[in-house]
């Protein structure tokens, strides 16, 4: 998907696909879907909005989520996207391979942060709320420079 340059980024879905969120990725080249999908049916959806790169999350078991490998590398526009669920389990030196941006999830706490000049992401969770964070997905805008990325609240329980 080499000529997509905007991306809708989900995750935490957990088997619920809010109309809102399709609403909100309208208008994406690709989605990213950062694991813990819940099931098949929800990748499909996305699928009506835009082509979708997804990968497993530790609560997405069985035959239906063998498909989705744990991590998954996309070159989009100017930049090479490495996906995971978990940060925590990211084994290798991003810089050091070429990678510019890193997608995650698993936390359900959206964020945008920067290190050793790689741009990591997690678009917080777009299924059933959890604690009292926010319900979110993002979209990142790979034609401007630098790239942007824009968090859309779905639900905010304050």
């Amino acid at each position: 998907m080499s000529d997509a340059s905007l991306i809708g980024l989900i995750s935490d879905t957990h088997g619920l696909i809010r109309p809102e969120a399709l609403a909100a990725l309208k208008g994406s080249d690709l989605i990213i879907h950062a694991g813990d999908v819940g099931n098949s049916g929800i990748i499909e959806r996305l699928r009506v909005v835009a082509p979708v790169v997804a990968v497993r999350g530790n609560v997405d078991k069985g035959d239906w989520a063998s498909r989705f490998p744990m991590t998954a590398t996309v070159q989009a526009h100017s930049a090479l996207i490495y996906v995971l669920h978990d940060i925590q389990q990211l084994d290798i030196d991003p810089a050091a391979a070429g990678i510019n941006i890193i997608v995650s999830g698993h936390s359900h706490k959206p964020g945008r942060t920067e290190r050793s000049g790689v741009l990591y992401l997690n678009p917080g969770s777009a299924g059933p709320r959890r604690f009292q964070l926010p319900i979110t997905v993002a979209r990142l805008n790979l034609l401007r420079s630098p790239w942007s990325v824009e968090f859309m609240s779905l639900w905010n329980p304050t």
